[in-house]
C-alpha cells in the first residue's frame, strides 16, 4: 500500500513539473527537532541539509520536492537511564505551496523517509526500526528577494518506525511515530 501512494505521489509531481512555468532549484539547511509519540524522556535536536527544486504551476501556485538528510530521534528511557537514539533518514517531501503574499507561503504535504542509521549510544539498532517511514508535513516559509528564504515546518510520521518484537514467546505490537520540528535557512537560485 505504501508502494502504491509513494508511486501515485511522484507521477503526480512530475506530471505537475512536466507542466510547470516556472522552475527553481535551491539548497537548504537548518535544525531539527525531533522525538517519538510515545517518548517521555526527551526530543533530539539534529540537523538537515539538501536540495530542492520548486516548479511554479501559477502565480500563486507550487510544487516543491526536496531531497534531505535528515538527523532525527529522541531521548528514549530504558530504565536505567536516558538514552540517545539517533534516527538518520534521507527524507523526500513534495510539497504543495500556495503564497498567501509576496514573499511569504504555506505549504504541506507528504513525506517518505529512508532509513540510513540507527544507533542508541553508538550501538547499532536499525533491525528494531522500520527501514520507510512516510508521514504528512506542513509550514510556512518567507523569501527574501534576493532569493534567501526561511521555513518552519512540523511533521507527523503517520507509520510506526519500530519493528514487532517478540520477548520470552509474547508479541508486542509496536505503534511509534516520528513527530519533528524543523527549522530552516536556503538560497533558491
Amino acid at each position: 500500500m505504501k508502494k502504491v501512494l509513494l508511486s501515485a505521489v511522484a507521477l503526480m509531481a512530475f506530471g505537475i513539473a512536466a507542466q510547470a512555468q516556472d522552475i527553481k532549484f535551491g539548497v537548504k539547511a537548518g535544525v531539527n527537532i525531533a522525538d517519538l509519540s510515545d517518548n517521555s524522556a526527551g526530543s533530539r535536536v539534529g540537523f538537515h541539509v539538501g536540495g530542492l527544486a520548486e516548479f511554479g504551476i501559477t502565480e500563486q501556485f507550487s510544487i516543491q520536492p526536496e531531497l534531505l538528510y535528515s538527523g532525527q530521534g529522541a531521548k528514549v528511557n530504558e530504565g536505567f537511564g536516558d538514552v540517545d537514539l539517533k534516527l538518520d533518514y534521507i527524507s523526500l517531501p513534495v510539497l504543495a505551496k500556495y503564497r498567501i503574499v509576496k514573499g511569504f507561503s504555506v505549504e504541506a504535504g507528504p513525506q517518505v523517509g529512508f532509513l540510513i542509521s540507527a544507533k542508541a549510544e553508538d550501538e547499532d539498532v536499525k533491525d528494531a526500526y522500520k527501514s520507510v517511514d512516510f508521514g504528512v508535513t506542513g509550514g510556512a516559509e518567507y523569501e527574501l528577494p534576493m532569493g534567501v528564504f526561511f521555513q518552519a515546518r512540523y511533521y507527523v510520521g503517520l507509520s510506526s518506525v519500530t519493528e514487532d518484537i517478540e520477548v520470552f514467546g509474547t508479541s508486542y505490537s509496536a505503534d511509534t511515530n516520528n513527530i519533528m520540528i524543523s527549522l530552516s535557512a536556503g538560497y533558491r537560485f
